[in-house]
């Protein structure tokens, strides 16, 4: 009776993995797409990857904050993809059953900060107004929860890539993005405060990109079909 339900749960485990993977996939690729295509649609001076915030693609505008000018036609495909992102994220995370106990909750704690990041991003977008009138403050919480969030559970499931079924080259893989991402959140800040604003949009972009990138190669891993259970056994 304890082996054929032991089978059981081993059988299962594929279909489990390919799940977590196929979440993992889906939560950076809609945050990309849904940045390409809000970017895209902004004609009128074109949007710059590396001078435009990113908050910018989810305010319509007109407005103007940091001596940025703010017209996002799309700001309701960006805001979406905010408030959708980290949700699909952390349902990625919570599929994961190579994780028990601490290790579990190791990685649903960065988890969780990253989707009420973006869902607090994606409900108080980044205007003027929004800081003239206090919602600002939760979008500058939400974003450093992004930040955070993002790239620890990054760093945390690299370090974690056996429990979860990962390569060891792409554990270091994702400890590394985590590394750069964190490094960029603090550049993009002393950017901001210092009022230079040099590069401001590929820094903040060192923020997130890498942690998307890093994530969406978990969850190509994972969804393989030739990954096999006893990678976390």
């Amino acid at each position: 009776m304890t082996m054929t339900m032991t089978s059981d749960v081993n059988a299962y485990r594929p279909a489990q993995r390919r799940t977590a993977g196929a979440l993992l996939l889906a939560g950076p690729m809609i945050f990309l797409l849904a940045e390409f295509i809000a970017a895209a649609a902004w004609t009128d001076p074109p949007y710059s990857y590396t001078y435009h915030f990113i908050s910018n693609l989810g305010v319509h505008g007109p407005s103007t904050l940091f001596g940025q000018y703010m017209y996002s036609p799309l700001a309701w495909v960006m805001n979406t993809g905010f408030f959708l992102f980290g949700l699909t994220i952390l349902a990625g995370v919570a599929a994961l059953r190579g994780l028990r106990g601490r290790h579990r909750w190791a990685a649903l704690a960065p988890a969780t900060l990253l989707a009420a990041g973006g869902v607090l991003l994606g409900l108080f977008p980044g205007s003027g107004e929004a800081m003239n009138d206090g919602t600002g403050d939760f979008h500058s919480l939400g974003a450093l929860a992004g930040f955070v969030g993002g790239n620890v559970l990054a760093i945390v499931l690299g370090s974690m890539h056996r429990r979860v079924g990962l390569s060891p080259k792409l554990g270091r893989t994702l400890v590394t993005v985590g590394v750069i991402g964190l490094v960029s959140m603090v550049a993009y800040f002393a950017d901001i405060i210092s009022g230079a604003n040099v590069l401001v949009g590929l820094i903040e972009r060192g923020a997130v990109h890498p942690f998307l990138i890093g994530l969406t190669c978990a969850g190509v891993s994972l969804r393989c079909a030739w990954c096999r259970p006893s990678a976390t056994d």
